[in-house]
C-alpha cells in the first residue's frame, strides 16, 4: 500500500458501488472525506461530511466544495451507454456541464487537484488492438463523447490554471457492492443465486478485461496521492473470453449456470484489451486481484446481500 497522506478530499457520488470503496481507502489513507450524492446510504460512516442532493444544483455544489477542500476525486456521472443514446442531452448535462461547474467552483476556490473517472469508450472501438492513453479520442456513443469532453475540459483548466487534473479510464468495473448493477458479472450472479440461463450474444468468443473494484479504489487513490497529471489506464491488463468468464463464474459458484446463444448485437466490439503498464509508471497502480478471487468475493457479497433462492 501507498504511503499516508491527510488532506481534504470531496468524492461526488461517493455513496455508489465505487463511490463506497473509494470513500474507506481515503479514510484508510488519512484522509479527511466529503460525499456528495443524489442518494444517501442507510448507514453513514463516522467522520464522513455528507452533502444530500444533485450536482446541477449550484447550491449543491456550494456546499459540497467547502473552504479547504483540496482535491475532487469525480465519480458522480450518467454511466449507461444505452441511454445515453437514448436521451443525449440528459447525459451530456450530468456529465460535461456539471464537470465543467465543478471545475470552475475547484479554480475559484483554489482546490488544486481534480480526479476524474473515464472510460475507455473515449477511444471507440479499436477491434483487436490493445488500447492505450495515445490512442485518439473517438467515442462512439454521447457516453463516450461527454468523458472525452470531460477530459478535454480538464486538460485546459491544467493548462490554463495550473490544476493538478487525472482522467482514469476505467475497464469493466466488478466486485462487491453491485447487486443494483445490470452489467454482465451481476447478471452472471443473479443467474447462478437462482438457477436462470445466461444469454450469450454471439459465439461468446468476445474479449473483456474485468478489473475488481478494489483496484479501482486503489488507483483513485494512487492518483490522488502522486499528484499526476494526465490520463491512465486501470484495468486488470489481462482480458478473458465471455465463455471463459462463465466458465470461471461456474467454478466459483458451484452452480451449473445453464447459457444459450442468440445473435451478436450490432457494433458490440470484439475484444477489450488494455496496457496498464503506463499507469504503473505515472501512479504507481498494478493490479492485484486474480478474476477468481475477485469473482469469489462477488459471490460471497451476492449470497450474503441478495439471498440464495
Amino acid at each position: 500500500m501507498s504511503t499516508q497522506r491527510a488532506g481534504r478530499v470531496l468524492v461526488t457520488g461517493g455513496c455508489g458501488f465505487i463511490g463506497r470503496a473509494v470513500v474507506q481507502a481515503l479514510l484508510d489513507s488519512g484522509a479527511e472525506v466529503a460525499v456528495v450524492d443524489r442518494q444517501m446510504p442507510e448507514t453513514r460512516i463516522d467522520g464522513v461530511r455528507y452533502v444530500a442532493g444533485d450536482l446541477s444544483d449550484s447550491d449543491v455544489r456550494d456546499a459540497a466544495v467547502a473552504p479547504g477542500t483540496e482535491a475532487i476525486v469525480h465519480l458522480a456521472a450518467a454511466t449507461s451507454v444505452l441511454q445515453s443514446v437514448q436521451r443525449p442531452a440528459p447525459t451530456y448535462a450530468d456529465n460535461v456541464a456539471v464537470t465543467q461547474e465543478l471545475l470552475e467552483l475547484a479554480r475559484v476556490r483554489d482546490v488544486g487537484q481534480f480526479v476524474l473517472a473515464s472510460t475507455n469508450a473515449v477511444v471507440g472501438n479499436v477491434g483487436e488492438a490493445t488500447i492505450t492513453e495515445r490512442l485518439p479520442l473517438r467515442p462512439l456513443t454521447p457516453y463516450g463523447a461527454t468523458k472525452a469532453a470531460c477530459e478535454m475540459l480538464m486538460s485546459g483548466y491544467a493548462g490554463a490554471y495550473g490544476m493538478t487534473t487525472c482522467a482514469l479510464r476505467f475497464s469493466n468495473v466488478y466486485g462487491p457492492g453491485m447487486a443494483l448493477k445490470d452489467s454482465f458479472v451481476p447478471r452472471l450472479m443473479r443467474a447462478a443465486l437462482d438457477g436462470s440461463t445466461v444469454t450469450i450474444y454471439g459465439d461468446g468468443t468476445q474479449r473483456r478485461d474485468l478489473v475488481h473494484v478494489d483496484d479501482v479504489a486503489r488507483a483513485l487513490l494512487l492518483a490522488w496521492q502522486s499528484g499526476y497529471s494526465g490520463t491512465a489506464i486501470v484495468g486488470a491488463g489481462r482480458s478473458v473470453s465471455v465463455l471463459e468468464l462463465i466458465d470461471t463464474v461456474r467454478t466459483v459458484t458451484g452452480r451449473p449456470l445453464p447459457a444459450e446463444h442468440v445473435a451478436a448485437q450490432r457494433g458490440e466490439m470484439p475484444a477489450v484489451v488494455v496496457d496498464v503498464s503506463h499507469s504503473a509508471r505515472a501512479i504507481g497502480y498494478r493490479p492485484s486481484v486474480e478474476l477468481a478471487d475477485g469473482l469469489k468475493s462477488t459471490w460471497r457479497y451476492f449470497l450474503d446481500t441478495v439471498g440464495d433462492s
